[in-house]
């Protein structure tokens, strides 16, 4: 089942984010994500949930997007990423196609 990670960012360091863009979308596709939103602009419409920079991802699976994350081929990006913002990062589980 398709799975979403969400990742509300706080970037401290918008020079060493580019790089990070540069590194990590090639991982993405490799485990067979795609990049949904990337820090477009963003309205709050209810509560006062205000995120800073969200991206949102998708991949085939839970599984998918932790093998991912976890993978030796995103850990360059992910430790640039770590040093150039403060990130809370959640998986989600979609809703079976209908």
């Amino acid at each position: 089942m398709v799975a979403y990670v969400i990742n509300d960012m706080e970037v401290t360091d918008p020079q060493l984010l580019d790089e990070y863009k540069k590194l990590s979308p090639a991982t993405v596709v490799q485990y067979g994500g795609r990049f949904l939103a990337r820090g477009g602009q963003m309205e709050t419409l209810e509560g006062t949930w205000s995120p800073k920079r969200l991206v949102i991802l998708e991949f085939p699976s839970v599984a998918q997007a932790k093998a991912w994350v976890n993978s030796p081929e995103y850990a360059p990006a992910r430790r640039v990423r770590q040093k150039a913002s403060r990130s809370n990062i959640i998986v989600v589980e979609g809703v079976p196609p209908a």
